[in-house]
């Protein structure tokens, strides 16, 4: 089935460009309702021009006895090692282990995926989401990853180093900033949980003349906005400084960047933030000025 960008219901859009094979996959999560109820796996689609889409393709169906029923969600893939590596958030497993990210491997960008951490990587009494990977100049991985606000009330944005295998966490994880350091973030409120800040979907992008960005996603006026932190020393472990203003503000955020085949490069979110509504879009992105800019 070939299918149009505005036909994929798809949150958190994650894009792997192949350019032996001169085409892209587009992950996200892709559960019709991805807030509740049993999760059924992730699909990814494929395309040749960023506009109509193969698929779905099956990359990750759990199985009957895999630790998590729900919550599956913005898996990214990564090629690293001659293999192709899924970050996924997967719910809460039991009482002891919380929702978190865990990493599974394939062969093939389209799968089938299969477990190859044990469990999350992420600390296991801690509510995480939205793992991702980061190599750094000396060729070390990180998994960059959010403590959640309904528990820390201020979200966090963390990091963790892995393993070479990328198997398991290397050591214990380091906080990055809070949401509450951006002065653009609003606070958000919730019978359940009170009132906090929100802090989702990291992703790492190095500039051209060698800067360190960190794109995120938080709330401003009551919408999704996208923004995005610099790091003052170029590397994963900052400090790290917020730009003024968000990115993208119209309801939209949990963003990735990338270059096409043709070296344009991209930023992809998924807008509005309304289940079942939300798409992927694609957004021309100009590198100048020591920053980036969504061009009109």
């Amino acid at each position: 089935m070939t299918l149009h960008t505005d036909e994929i219901q798809l949150r958190d859009p994650f894009v792997l460009v192949q350019e032996e094979q001169r085409c892209y996959y587009l992950f996200g999560s892709t559960d019709e309702n991805i807030w509740k109820g049993e999760a059924t796996g992730f699909d990814c689609y494929r395309s040749t021009d960023l506009s109509r889409w193969e698929g779905p393709f099956p990359a990750f169906r759990p199985s009957p006895d895999f630790r998590s029923t729900t919550n599956y969600w913005a898996p990214e893939v990564h090629y690293f090692g001659g293999r192709y590596y899924m970050f996924a958030t997967f719910g809460h497993e039991s009482p002891d282990v919380r929702r978190g990210t865990a990493i599974l491997v394939a062969d093939t960008p389209e799968g089938p995926y299969a477990p190859h951490s044990d469990g999350p990587v992420t600390p296991r009494e801690w509510e995480c989401l939205d793992g991702t990977l980061h190599v750094d100049s000396g060729g070390t991985p990180w998994m960059v990853f959010c403590h959640e606000w309904v528990q820390a009330t201020d979200g966090k944005v963390c990091a963790v180093r892995l393993k070479e295998d990328l198997s398991c966490a290397a050591g214990p994880p380091i906080e990055l900033f809070a949401a509450s350091s951006a002065p653009w973030v609003d606070p958000v409120h919730s019978a359940k949980h009170g009132t906090g800040y929100v802090t989702d979907g990291p992703f790492l992008h190095r500039k051209e003349n060698g800067n360190l960005l960190l794109l995120w996603a938080s709330f401003r006026n009551g919408r999704y906005a996208q923004g995005v932190a610099q790091s003052t020393t170029g590397k994963i472990t900052g400090p790290w400084g917020q730009q003024s203003e968000p990115l993208y503000e119209a309801d939209g955020g949990h963003g990735m960047i990338f270059r096409d085949l043709e070296s344009t490069l991209w930023l992809t979110l998924h807008t509005p933030n309304d289940t079942p509504n939300e798409r992927a879009v694609f957004i021309e992105l100009a590198d100048e000025d020591g920053t980036l800019r969504a061009m009109d």
